[in-house]
């Protein structure tokens, strides 16, 4: 049996209390007392992504009450496709290939780890005395988590979930899909930022007269039960490359990008790997200069990645000791603006005919930044496709001059209707939703 232990030192807990909780006692995150090593070998023989999470994670999983169902909460988190597709090489000669990971029911590689979590609490929570309290799930949302979530959530038993969303930064389309769910959904978009709705969660996960009256969860990439799933897919492009295929993914709160790091750690032949943020250079910044400095973040294009002050940097920096060496030895970053963004998207459907949105823009500008230069790593990259550009359709159809068909989930989402409540950044407008 796997124990789990706080990165600030406290535990270890069970994996049942890591799930439903998201954070623990101490204020830290929780991570695996030593993650699982695999040959690839013996990872290749899997059959399906499906199969792949259940062999990955069946060590976290070995003791607990969820073991005997990991087969079938596999299945269901990885029900739709996984597709690898080619970009056209770069200049020297190296083959790109998408990880086209939206093709979920709310087009986005947040479906995965969101639907894998949903599943685990269910069967928890299914086995508790009908008396028991709901748990209330509190998510904070910079674009894409807080859809993926509700959709993952919705109508199950015995679960609430509140989803805070900045008001006015997040595209209408993204909006829609977060209004759109059963009532055991509230939608609720805050006068400020993404950072301030993350604080607001944390002021109220660390909130003990609260605490007391609500059973809070998290659906944020903190719970360790929308990491673990992530690094599969990772593993499976991985495996579906040759041996020592670096990685580029673009990261906002840095969940995706610890995900594809643990799937090289425990086996999947994972060669480099490149993180990529948009203008808000936190994690860059601290590679470049050693400090971490947490920050506003800044309005983007790419706007599911505006994130000044990662909440898995705690994750990245427990994981190598602090040291930050280390830490540039397992990754790199690079940090594309705005304007990189808009020409890489012009730039790829000009010589490919190939849809980017924001995000996998930013990655795809920044690997081919990397391979024009010199010195440049030999061999092929896979690059995180993170959502469907049709959620972007103001950014990315004046860009390329013709419209980008929504595809089907996400035509029927839009035919629902949709509602929100507003509140202030403020933690006693929040109460009344959770109490």
């Amino acid at each position: 049996m796997t124990a789990f232990h706080s990165t600030r030192g406290g535990g270890p807990a069970t994996l049942e209390a890591v799930l439903q909780t998201g954070t623990a006692p101490d204020g830290g995150l929780y991570v695996p007392e030593r993650l699982a090593v695999f040959e690839r070998e013996a990872l290749a023989e899997a059959a399906t992504p499906a199969e792949l999470a259940e062999r990955m994670l069946a060590p976290y999983f070995a003791g607990s009450s969820l073991a005997g169902a990991l087969p079938d909460i596999c299945r269901n988190a990885f029900g739709f496709p996984l597709p690898l597709v080619d970009l056209s090489p770069a200049g020297n000669g190296a083959g790109l290939r998408l990880l086209e990971l939206f093709h979920g029911p709310t087009a986005a590689f947040k479906d995965y780890g969101a639907r894998f979590l949903a599943a685990c609490l269910e069967r928890i929570l299914a086995d508790e005395p009908a008396s028991s309290p709901p748990l209330t799930i509190l998510v904070a949302t910079s674009g894409d988590t807080g859809a993926a979530v509700a959709s993952a959530f919705s109508g199950r038993e015995k679960i609430r979930v509140v989803v805070l969303f900045p008001k006015g930064r997040i595209s209408p389309r993204q909006e829609h899909h977060l209004g759109c769910w059963d009532d055991n959904v509230q939608a609720l978009a805050v006068h400020g930022a993404f950072d301030d709705c993350q604080r607001l969660a944390k002021q109220a996960f660390a909130d003990a007269a609260l605490r007391k009256r609500v059973r809070l969860g998290s659906a944020n990439s903190i719970n360790l039960g929308r990491l673990l799933p992530q690094s599969a897919y990772h593993a499976w492009a991985a495996l579906k490359s040759p041996e020592g295929t670096h990685f580029v993914v673009p990261t906002g709160n840095l969940g995706n990008g610890v995900a594809c790091l643990w799937a090289r750690e425990m086996g999947a032949g994972i060669g480099r790997i490149l993180l990529t943020t948009n203008a808000n250079r936190t994690i860059g910044d601290y590679l470049s200069s050693g400090e971490y400095l947490g920050r506003e973040s800044i309005g983007t294009l790419a706007n599911a990645m505006d994130v000044g002050d990662p909440s898995n940097m705690e994750r990245l920096r427990h994981q190598f000791g602090g040291d930050v060496d280390r830490i540039r030895a397992a990754v790199s970053a690079a940090s594309v603006d705005d304007g990189r963004i808009r020409r890489r998207i012009r730039r790829e459907y000009s010589d490919s005919g190939a849809v980017l949105c924001p995000h996998t823009a930013a990655g795809v500008d920044a690997c081919r930044g990397l391979l024009a230069e010199s010195g440049a790593p030999a061999g092929d990259w896979v690059i995180a496709a993170t959502a469907h550009p049709a959620k972007f359709e103001t950014v990315v159809e004046p860009l390329i001059g013709t419209a980008v068909a929504p595809p089907p989930q996400l035509e029927e989402l839009l035919s629902r209707p949709s509602s929100h409540e507003e509140i202030p950044a403020e933690l006693d407008a929040l109460t009344p939703f959770l109490d």
